[in-house]
């Protein structure tokens, strides 16, 4: 159980920068998650086991990609109570993301705008953080760990494939899962991969080197997709059975919006980027609504976007998540939140 109220915590992270309070927070994980520290912030797993994708689920509640972009803080997150974590997105080379200030809060909502632009230290010391971890030198880790691969900046869309192919072949040996991250706004056109002619090629290619890693490694790592919630159903329904054709492994929804409709009026609503937190629930439950009805009742889907309580987390399940994922939940409500909403879940799927 955390010995430290989060709510003390957050003063004091909530009078910082958004980014300044981001980086102090994770440099205290990657610092404390190896030694008794960590009791600071760590709580007990709820035991809720779910099968998905060939993949053994502790329970519900993950941690979206997003928070750890360079997989520094694994084992820290592990311990809050997680069933499985998620870090990246990581690209093949190492850049510095989109010019300062690039996040910023909007509490009212309860929602932050962030611009990073896949601000990371590239694949070769991603992968080596990842090795690093207690999590993958345990003979039988606690968590599943999925690694999320996108883009660079610099490489021109029509040779995305290349850049995500790259970052398979980087982190399939280590990955529970690999999620390909084609749904973030602040990378120039890559939401355009989720055309329906991009998506096909570039699924196509992932599915075909999948296959020769497979054959390398002996093991076949399941592979998800992360898409948007602005969305129409017609899109939906294209991305979904793209899906199907290439054998992908599930599809996590949503990314964050563009759309500031919840946000109007407030402190910096007018900011670029992507919108998450309370304000995007509604728009990902739809999304997943959506994506249940096109792929039918088997298919996995990891619901992210707007859980700030456990029954904001309930309600994707009832939308037709299997599993969910948080992010902005834990930077307003803290590490209890995890738990929570892990319980919560198991009340209601029992």
């Amino acid at each position: 159980m955390s010995l430290v109220p989060y709510a003390l915590a957050r003063r004091v992270l909530f009078s910082m920068d958004p980014e300044v309070a981001h980086e102090i927070t994770m440099a205290g994980l990657a610092a404390t998650q190896g030694n008794p520290l960590k009791l600071a912030y760590c709580a007990g797993r709820v035991d809720d086991p779910i099968e998905l994708a060939g993949l053994k689920f502790p329970n519900r509640v993950g941690m979206a990609a997003g928070l750890d972009k360079n997989a520094r803080c694994i084992d820290g997150l592990a311990a809050m109570g997680f069933g499985f974590v998620e870090v990246g997105t990581v690209t093949p080379k190492a850049q510095p993301g989109n010019p300062k200030p690039r996040m910023f809060r909007l509490p009212e909502a309860r929602a932050l705008i962030n611009r990073l632009g896949f601000n990371n230290e590239g694949l070769d010391a991603f992968v080596a953080n990842v090795q690093r971890s207690a999590l993958r030198r345990t003979k039988n880790p606690s968590l599943l760990l999925g690694l999320n691969i996108g883009k660079n900046a610099a490489t021109p869309i029509e040779n995305a494939t290349d850049d995500y192919l790259l970052c398979l072949d980087g982190v399939y040996p280590h990955a529970d899962y690999v999620t390909v991250n084609i749904s973030s706004p602040n990378t120039k056109n890559l939401r355009a991969l989720q055309s329906d002619e991009a998506l096909d090629s570039l699924l196509g290619a992932i599915a075909q080197r999948r296959t020769a890693l497979q054959s390398r490694y002996g093991k076949r790592i399941p592979i998800f997709v992360k898409i948007a919630p602005d969305l129409d159903e017609a899109q939906v329904g294209v991305i979904a059975a793209t899906l199907v054709r290439h054998g992908m492994d599930g599809v996590i929804a949503t990314n964050t919006t563009l759309s500031r409709t919840a946000v109007q009026g407030m402190a910096h609503c007018d900011e670029m980027g992507g919108l998450s937190g309370a304000p995007v629930l509604e728009a990902s439950n739809k999304v997943i609504a959506q994506l249940r009805a096109a792929l039918g009742p088997a298919f996995p889907i990891i619901g992210v976007g707007g859980i700030l309580s456990a029954d904001d987390a309930v309600s994707k399940i009832r939308a037709g998540a299997n599993v969910v994922q948080i992010y902005t939940g834990l930077i307003y409500q803290g590490p209890a939140l995890v738990r929570e909403a892990a319980l919560a879940i198991k009340k209601m799927v029992k």
